[in-house]
């Protein structure tokens, strides 16, 4: 009889690790992030979000507005619950996501949204900087990240107010021109996330365009060459 009692524990025990194992492989694996979250957690989140064409901004481990913003933005694409909180199910989603489908959409939408902001980058600031050019270019993916704006690079673009294109190389025609190298360059740069403006998403050439209600509305942000840059 202690023989069996011995060998019934033993078999208790064996069924008791084996369940915390399976409870461990199903248990939450990520940390709870969400705004004002800081660590290597935040940085991984930030580099994959952007990877996958949700413009989280710089990778700096601080989860900020903007991470909220491409959190968000994942959520809705992927029918969770949007709250901008990177929970399990937010990262489980994020991370687990179809490699070989992720890099397909990934790479097609890297190679759409370069060349659209490679062209209106080379239209709008052929003349200026290296550093003018991408600049440019963090406007116009500013933009994109911003929920007054449309949500793609293309769209951005050719965004109208009441019928009038937004940009002028799109109401003259040049934003089709052929991008010199260094404009592709930089608009590489901007999709990489250099950002030598912040979070500036209007700009404009003062010697060309008074731009009475950027001055009045928006915040001066710094000169670069020709143009000027506010938020």
């Amino acid at each position: 009889m202690k023989i069996n009692l011995k060998r019934f524990t033993r078999i208790l025990v064996v069924i008791l690790i084996l369940s915390l194992q399976v409870t461990n492989v199903f248990a939450d694996t990520y940390a709870l992030l969400k705004l004002g979250s800081r660590g290597n957690d935040v940085v991984k989140l930030q580099q994959t979000l952007n990877s996958r064409g949700y413009s989280a901004g710089t990778a700096d481990g601080i989860f900020g507005q903007k991470t909220k913003a491409a959190v968000t933005s994942f959520q809705k694409s992927n029918g969770l619950m949007v709250d901008g909180i990177a929970g399990n199910q937010t990262q489980s989603a994020l991370y687990t996501q179809s490699v070989s489908r992720g890099t397909a959409a990934r790479d097609s939408q890297y190679a759409t949204n370069l060349y659209w902001l490679s062209r209106i980058i080379h239209a709008e600031a052929e003349a200026e900087s290296y550093k003018g050019k991408v600049a440019v270019g963090n406007v116009i993916l500013n933009r994109v990240a911003s929920k007054d704006f449309p949500n793609t690079v293309k769209a951005v673009i050719f965004d109208d107010y009441e019928g009038i294109a937004q940009f002028c190389p799109v109401r003259e025609g040049t934003i089709y021109n052929t991008p010199s190298q260094d404009s592709i360059n930089a608009a590489k740069d901007a999709l990489n996330n250099v950002r030598p403006v912040g979070d500036a998403t209007y700009f404009f050439n003062p010697d060309k365009s008074a731009g009475k209600w950027i001055v009045q509305n928006k915040s001066y942000v710094m000169r670069i060459g020709n143009h000027v840059f506010y938020r």
